[in-house]
């Protein structure tokens, strides 16, 4: 008898490839053959491959991070951990992503093949970065010991809400995302907030690099591009149940393919995705006992902590009720880093 256990599945976003993770591809990547297909796919396209960057002698940002590798890059190393989970051990009963997590989400829950969904995730990426309209800062609203702070957060939305009505400002909530937030907008609205903000840690306000003012308004030329250039035929049925951006779930056999193709090339673009009502969802619906996040990095572990915390998961209401409820199991697993993932791949569940 074995000991399956069940588990959410929780794709990264952009930014979490970075110079620890060069060479994942090679190191995990379960499939030799498929990701040459992925790489005929960037090949196509003039791009360089996958297998090139990956092996790249080092990191740099301005090669990496770039929208129309990072992209790529990050669905791929999706992909390959969640084809890379011992099937005897793990039964996944939902999937979830943030931000362009979604478009790997598809792919690992069904609804496109891994062609597909690299071509959806190859192509937004490529636009996105060929526009790259606007830009992002992210800024925590939590405490140090991830104790909720519903006033702070009303205040900074507030803010946000107090500046997008100046002239010529462009501000909105991109991600909720856990304890932080994610604002997007043009520069004098990206600096307004800057500027009334107070500094934290020494890294906050953060201005994240190549990013665009993803899930804006800002966003709708390259939302018409995306549907322009890539076929409704990409997407189908899912044969997992998935989580959206709003916390919405896509049942397998009963999901509208059309609506899910207007979803992903529409509101998932120019409207807030809402990463935190993405877990809460997968926690009350499905109670699993088991989140994996798929690599690559290490980044989305903690944003999952304090979602579960504010999902009331567990009885959890802070940091350290996190630490203890995960010492006795644990209840999130990052693949990202070597120790955990262990627990989820090679049968390492049965060990």
């Amino acid at each position: 008898m074995t000991n399956r256990r069940t588990a959410v599945v929780i794709c990264p976003g952009r930014g979490t490839y970075n110079a620890t993770e060069l060479g994942s591809l090679s190191r995990h990547f379960p499939d030799a053959s498929l990701l040459s297909r992925l790489d005929a796919i960037r090949s196509a396209n003039g791009q360089e491959t996958l297998v090139d960057l990956d092996g790249a002698e080092r990191f740099t940002l301005s090669r990496h991070g770039r929208g129309d590798n990072a992209s790529a890059l990050i669905f791929a190393a999706t992909l390959g951990d969640f084809l890379s989970l011992d099937e005897a051990g793990i039964e996944v009963v939902a999937v979830t992503g943030n931000s362009m997590g979604w478009y790997s989400a598809l792919a690992c829950a069904g609804a496109a093949t891994p062609e597909a969904g690299f071509t959806v995730a190859n192509t937004m990426g490529r636009l996105m970065q060929a526009a790259l309209i606007g830009g992002q800062i992210v800024y925590p609203w939590m405490d140090d010991d991830w104790v909720p702070h519903p006033a702070r957060k009303a205040a900074l939305l507030a803010l946000v809400h107090d500046i997008s009505d100046r002239v010529g400002h462009q501000l909105t909530l991109s991600i909720d995302l856990g304890g932080l937030l994610v604002v997007a907008g043009n520069e004098a609205g990206l600096s307004a907030f800057e500027a009334a903000v107070d500094p934290l840690h020494g890294r906050f306000p953060m201005r994240l690099s190549n990013h665009a003012a993803f899930h804006t308004a800002l966003q709708a030329p390259v939302s018409a591009q995306g549907r322009a250039a890539l076929s409704t035929t990409l997407i189908g049925q899912p044969r997992l149940p998935m989580i959206d951006g709003r916390g919405v779930i896509w049942w397998p056999g009963a999901s509208d393919t059309a609506s899910l193709y207007d979803y992903t090339l529409g509101h998932q673009v120019t409207e807030t995705y809402d990463f935190t009502a993405a877990i809460c969802t997968a926690a009350h619906e499905f109670a699993p006992d088991l989140f994996i996040v798929t690599g690559p990095g290490t980044t989305l572990g903690g944003t999952v902590a304090q979602s579960l915390i504010l999902s009331n998961w567990r009885g959890m209401g802070s940091k350290s009720d996190f630490q203890e409820t995960q010492a006795k199991g644990p209840i999130l697993v990052s693949m990202g880093m070597t120790d955990q993932r262990g627990h989820v791949t090679n049968k390492g569940i049965h060990k």
